[in-house]
């Protein structure tokens, strides 16, 4: 699929059921006022997004929603300066998106924010394109905000709320946009985007190196990314060593992620990365022996199928310890502090029932 992003890392890859329903709505001038594109983090949804509001406002577009890539639009588009491209985001510091970003501080409502500025006349096109990425982090509050715009888009504008699953949305949000499901990218299309990119880069291509990873991304771009750590790299087959032991010894467990989480420095973003990557391998774990004690099946990762026949788990007990580290994953979302969540996260664990709750 032609469809070139606006990241500058080339053509998307691994969604063209996703491309080609936005080329067909666009050929029969059906393209909708609101979306919400769902599915796993790292997969694409930003990049396609961004990729749609460059096409829709580009000036000489190519059959099949091509953006032609040299025109002010275009040029204006892949710089980040698009004065009808209007993308808002989660603050790094925040668990939320600010209200005052939709609609102004208190003192300016409706006359700042993102809803205020989609009512402006285009500066250059015929259109507008607002892109909400982190729309899970939408408080209550800031998504009825968002209700009236989403229900009556001014003309011709598009606003696209990108998150992760439909249940962190507010039902009022999910009726009032169609739904776009993404799905996870097949494990060549994340091993030829790292392969690329490490080249590009004019590194050394370590190829098996960049084999494991994306056999390790579970469909996801950005885990594969955060693979190529050496340091997560390596923790990854002693995590799993751990969680395999039975008893589980937490104090273990604890003490060496919370090494390795401090160990990407004094920021927070970096330290959340980590913490996300391990408790996503554990869900990886866990899943695997829930399959493993059910089904029989061997995990297709060599270094869970090693070491998952050995867990020997009951359905229930691996269940409880998917659904735990869920709830740790989405406790790194809201901000918590990550040494009590790790502890928190591997008491539960410790314990022979895995008691309910976290």
């Amino acid at each position: 699929m032609a469809w070139q992003a606006t990241t500058g890392r080339g053509e998307i890859i691994g969604q063209d059921a996703v491309v080609g329903q936005f080329v067909r709505a666009a050929t029969h001038d059906r393209i909708a006022g609101s979306y919400l594109f769902i599915g796993p983090a790292g997969v694409g949804k930003s990049t396609v997004a961004v990729a749609l509001a460059k096409s829709l406002l580009c000036e000489r577009p190519r059959p099949g929603l091509v953006a032609c890539g040299a025109c002010a639009s275009c040029v204006q588009a892949d710089g980040g300066s698009h004065p009808d491209i209007d993308i808002v985001a989660k603050p790094p510091d925040r668990a939320t998106i600010p209200l005052e970003m939709l609609i102004g501080d208190p003192e300016h409502r409706m006359r700042e924010g993102l809803c205020w500025r989609l009512l402006l006349r285009p500066a250059l096109g015929g259109r507008k394109v607002a892109i909400i990425l982190d729309a899970d982090h939408l408080t209550d509050e800031a998504a009825n905000c968002l209700l009236k715009t989403l229900e009556e888009p001014p003309d011709r504008a598009v606003i696209i709320l990108v998150g992760t699953t439909l249940e962190r949305q507010l039902p009022t949000i999910r009726s009032r946009c169609q739904i776009v499901r993404f799905q996870p990218l097949e494990e060549e299309a994340v091993d030829r985007i790292l392969t690329a990119e490490a080249v590009a880069a004019g590194g050394p291509v370590d190829s098996a190196l960049l084999h494991r990873c994306a056999a390790a991304a579970g469909g996801s771009l950005a885990r594969g990314r955060l693979l190529l750590d050496p340091d997560l790299t390596a923790f990854r087959g002693r995590l799993i060593e751990l969680l395999s032991q039975r008893p589980l010894h937490g104090v273990d467990l604890s003490r060496e992620t919370t090494a390795l989480v401090e160990a990407a420095g004094k920021e927070a973003p970096p330290r959340r990365a980590r913490l996300r990557v391990v408790l996503e391998a554990a869900v990886d774990f866990y899943r695997a022996a829930l399959r493993h004690s059910v089904t029989g099946e061997q995990p297709a990762d060599p270094a869970i199928a090693q070491r998952v026949g050995a867990w020997a788990a009951d359905p229930e007990e691996a269940t409880q310890a998917i659904r735990s580290t869920l709830e740790a994953l989405e406790s790194i979302d809201r901000n918590a502090n990550l040494t009590i969540l790790v502890d928190a996260w591997t008491a539960v664990l410790e314990q022979p029932a895995l008691a309910r709750g976290f």
